[in-house]
């Protein structure tokens, strides 16, 4: 992968991990947590959705500079 890639990567994984963290905080996700124990989908998503990106760019940066 080239380098802006990765930091495109990188910075959509930080943003989605941030936009989870709030959807999990959210109103929706304290009635979903009310009644199945865990946030709603969307949140779920973000994050993981986020953690990936975020290693994918990290790696990709690592590998690049080598």
């Amino acid at each position: 992968m080239n380098k802006p890639l990765c930091l495109a990567l990188l910075a959509g994984g930080i943003l989605l991990i941030i936009f989870g963290v709030n959807a999990s905080n959210s109103f929706g996700s304290d009635v979903s947590r009310f009644f199945t124990g865990s946030p709603t989908d969307r949140a779920i998503w973000m994050l993981v959705g986020g953690v990936v990106a975020t290693v994918a760019g990290l790696v990709g940066l690592a590998r690049g500079s080598k």
